[in-house]
C-alpha cells in the first residue's frame, strides 16, 4: 500500500510539480487547496486535472483552508498520513509589505493548526516549504545553512522564519518529531510536458512569469526595479532553480525523513546568481522574442544578491539540481507558448 502524503497547496506552482514527483516515486498525494493561487475547474484545481491526464491517474483533492480548523480535524480522521508536506500560503514580498498583518494571520495561524492537528493525529513527519528569504540581506555569499537568519527584510521572509522557529521548538519538546526544513532559492521553469506551470493570479509577482507574459504579448514590458545595486550591470542578482529539480528535492527530503532524522535544515538552489538583465537576455534567446523592460525604482524589501550554497543537500540528501539556465528558460517558455493565459486557456490540450 503507498504511503499517503498530505500535501497542503498542492494546486499551486510548486505544490503541483511536487505532486507529479510524489506520484512517480510511489507515493499517493492527498491534497488540499483553498484556491487562493490555485485556477478551479469543476471543483478541483485544473493543475490536478491536468497531471491526472500526463500520469495516467486520481489524485485524491479537497478544497480545504488551514484556518478551518474543524475540517482539518476531519481529514486526518479520514486518512492516515504517513507524512506531510507544507507549501499553502501567502507568498508574495511586495504585498507582504503592504499587507503585514494578512500575511501573519494566514501563513502564521495556518501552520499552527496543521502542526496542533498533526500532534494531535500522530503524524509527526513534516518537510516544510521555506525559503531564502529568511536570510535577511546576505551577510556573506554563497549563503549556507550557516548564515544567520531572522534579519529578513519583509513580513513574507519573517513568516517563514517564524514557522521555522515554531517547528524547531516543537522538535525540541517532541523528540519523534522529524522534520525538513527546505528553503528555496528562486523557483522557475515548468513540468517539460508544457502542461502545468506558474500561473500567477493578477500581476506576476516574481521576475520569470512576468518576462513570459511580456515575450507572449501580455503586457508590454518588464519593470526592472533598480539598477544601482552593486551586481554586474546594477540589477538584482537571484539563484534561479528548475522547479522539477526543486520538487525532486523534496523527495529526498521525505526520503530523509525515514532516518528519523530530527529537525534538519537544507538549501535548495543551483549555487549560482544571474542578474535580471542576464534572465532576461535568457529568455529573449529561449522565446526567439525581444523583451522590452524599464528602469524603475528600487522595490522595499528587496536585497542586491542572493545565491546558495547547495553542498550540505547534495551530501545529506544525494540531491542536486540538473537543470541549466537554457533548460529553465526552455521549459518556461513551452509552457506559457502552449498556455497563453495560463490554466484559463480554455482550449484543448494534447498529451
Amino acid at each position: 500500500m503507498a504511503q499517503k502524503v498530505l500535501v497542503t497547496g498542492g494546486g499551486g506552482y510548486i505544490g503541483s510539480h511536487c505532486v507529479v514527483e510524489l506520484i512517480e516515486a510511489g507515493f499517493c498525494p492527498v491534497v488540499i487547496d483553498n484556491f487562493s493561487n490555485a485556477v478551479q475547474e469543476r471543483d478541483v484545481p485544473e493543475s490536478l486535472q491536468r497531471i491526472e491526464k500526463i500520469l495516467d491517474t486520481s489524485i485524491e483533492f479537497y478544497e480545504l483552508d488551514l484556518l478551518d480548523r474543524t475540517g482539518l480535524e476531519k481529514l486526518f480522521k479520514q486518512h492516515s498520513f504517513s507524512a506531510v508536506m507544507h507549501f499553502a500560503g501567502l507568498k508574495a514580498v511586495g504585498e507582504s509589505v503592504e499587507q503585514p498583518l494578512r500575511y501573519y494571520r494566514v501563513n502564521l495561524t495556518a501552520t499552527m493548526n496543521l502542526l496542533e492537528v498533526m500532534q494531535t493525529h500522530g503524524v509527526h513527519n513534516l518537510v516544510f516549504s521555506s525559503s531564502a528569504t529568511v536570510y535577511g540581506d546576505p551577510q556573506r555569499l554563497p549563503i549556507d545553512e550557516q548564515h544567520p537568519v531572522g534579519g529578513c527584510t519583509n513580513p513574507y521572509g519573517k513568516t517563514k522564519f517564524f514557522i521555522e522557529e515554531m517547528i524547531i521548538d516543537q522538535c525540541k519538546a517532541e523528540k519523534d518529531w522529524n522534520v525538513v526544513l527546505l528553503r528555496y532559492f528562486n523557483p522557475i521553469g515548468a513540468h517539460s510536458s508544457g502542461l502545468i506551470g506558474e500561473d500567477p493570479q493578477g500581476i506576476p509577482n516574481n521576475l520569470l512569469p512576468y518576462v513570459a507574459q511580456v515575450a507572449i504579448g501580455r503586457r508590454k514590458h518588464l519593470n526592472v526595479f533598480g539598477n544601482d545595486y552593486d551586481t554586474i550591470d546594477g540589477t538584482g542578482v537571484r539563484d534561479y532553480i528548475h522547479v522539477v529539480d526543486l520538487a525532486k528535492g523534496h523527495i529526498a527530503a521525505l526520503k530523509k525523513l525515514k532516518d528519523n532524522c530530527g529537525c534538519k535544515v537544507y538549501n535548495l538552489g543551483t549555487g549560482t546568481g544571474y542578474s535580471v538583465l542576464q534572465m532576461v537576455k535568457a529568455m529573449e534567446k529561449a522565446s526567439g522574442k525581444e523583451i522590452m523592460y524599464l528602469i524603475a525604482p528600487r522595490r522595499g524589501g528587496d536585497v542586491a544578491s542572493c545565491y546558495a550554497d547547495p553542498l550540505l543537500a547534495e551530501k545529506e540528501l544525494g540531491w542536486k539540481a540538473d537543470f541549466d539556465l537554457e533548460r529553465m528558460c526552455e521549459d518556461l517558455w513551452r509552457w506559457q507558448s502552449k498556455n497563453p493565459t495560463g490554466f484559463t486557456n480554455n482550449s484543448p490540450f494534447s498529451i
